[in-house]
């Protein structure tokens, strides 16, 4: 199989995803968003970053870019979508997902480890993990805050489409533990169906025992 990565201009993590996935023993190449999805895609990444400078809204010009067209119509066969960071606002941005992100509750960018407890195992991205595990993953944002209206969050959670919550190192999910200000302490959903998914944490970064550690790994094992 083979992951295709898009790459916009201003993604900044296109090969971090790549080196992760390759580490992983997963086929990952780097795609132009301007060049359309390869026929041999099997997986679609959306990487971090900061595509065309966050200008208007982060992940809103990319959303417009024809490759999104290319990646809806993939999502819809069942090929598997992950967005990360950048790539979660511009899943968000483009329908792939409900709900949108926003500008941090502290209106700073944040760059730290956190704690995510697992909502729902039953996933591929989730997959490697048990319900109510908690894993330990850094985040990188400036607008990360996940924002919905009441009823159509009741809606995620009623459809079991929350993935991850943040929490703190023993699972408590408090208000201390939400380090954007983001609606249920919600760090990442499913779309419409269970082989799509955004998420604002960056799993990339914790695949390496001596880099972050590797508590992110299962969530990129989704695309095995």
């Amino acid at each position: 199989m083979t992951v295709s990565v898009v790459q916009f201009g201003g993604s900044n993590c296109d090969r971090d995803a790549v080196s992760a996935l390759s580490h992983l023993g997963i086929d990952a190449e780097r795609v132009w968003h301007e060049d359309g999805l390869p026929e041999d895609t099997t997986g679609v990444m959306l990487p971090g970053g900061f595509s065309y400078g966050d200008y208007l809204r982060a992940g809103a010009m990319a959303a417009q870019s024809p490759i999104m067209s290319d990646v809806y119509e993939a999502a819809e066969r069942g090929v598997p979508v992950l967005g990360v960071c950048n790539g979660a606002q511009v899943g968000c941005e483009s329908g792939l997902t409900d709900g949108a992100f926003t500008t941090n509750e502290s209106a700073r960018f944040q760059c730290e480890n956190v704690f995510l407890r697992v909502e729902n195992a039953d996933t591929p991205w989730t997959a490697a993990y048990d319900d109510g595990e908690v894993i330990e993953v850094p985040i990188a944002h400036g607008e990360g805050r996940f924002e919905i209206s009441g009823e159509r969050y009741e809606a995620l959670e009623a459809g079991e489409k929350v993935l991850f919550r943040y929490c703190d190192a023993d699972g408590n999910v408090t208000d201390a533990a939400n380090p954007n200000g983001s609606t249920g302490n919600v760090a990442g959903i499913l779309g419409e169906r269970a082989s799509v998914a955004v998420l604002m944490p960056h799993p990339e970064r914790a695949t390496l025992d001596d880099v972050g550690g590797t508590d992110g790994a299962g969530i990129l094992r989704g695309f095995d």
